[in-house]
């Protein structure tokens, strides 16, 4: 398994510990930048992480920004990603389990870094339902088309 990851400014600092935990797990990161707490435009890589994820089916990403609300409208726009922003446990399972999210989106203004834990673990351990999610994941995806 494989991990895209980008941060800007507002997210940086959280990015060493995610790579951490995803190394320690098993997981290869490939780290998007940015490299320096200089100010950086969000779009930008969430659009780098979106289409790592989008032209590599078999891994999944991870943004994070302030809020992490930046980050999940941008990389959206990419067809083929579903970003999903959470704010603890629940939400990553849901996010995965009834949406199949390819990437995970937070903000380190928002959460604490035992809720980033967390957050992943659960996003990690939870599998796609499928079934009568599989209808409206294609829904969303048909949005794009349109």
């Amino acid at each position: 398994m494989k991990c895209y990851i980008a941060t800007d400014h507002a997210g940086i600092e959280y990015k060493d510990f995610v790579i951490a935990l995803l190394q320690n797990r098993g997981i290869e990161v490939e780290d998007l930048g940015p490299f320096s707490k200089e100010r950086v435009d969000y779009p930008d890589y969430a659009k780098k992480c979106a289409l790592k994820v989008a032209q590599d089916k078999d891994s999944f990403g991870i943004l994070i920004c302030g809020t992490g609300i930046g980050m999940s409208l941008a990389a959206n726009k990419v067809k083929g990603i579903r970003a999903a922003l959470c704010h603890d446990a629940y939400t990553a399972a849901m996010a995965k389990a009834h949406n199949n999210a390819n990437i995970l989106c937070f903000g380190q203004r928002v959460v604490g870094l035992g809720v980033v834990e967390s957050i992943i673990d659960n996003f990690l351990n939870t599998q796609f339902e499928g079934g009568r999610h599989e209808t409206r994941v294609e829904k969303i995806m048909q949005i794009e088309e349109e």
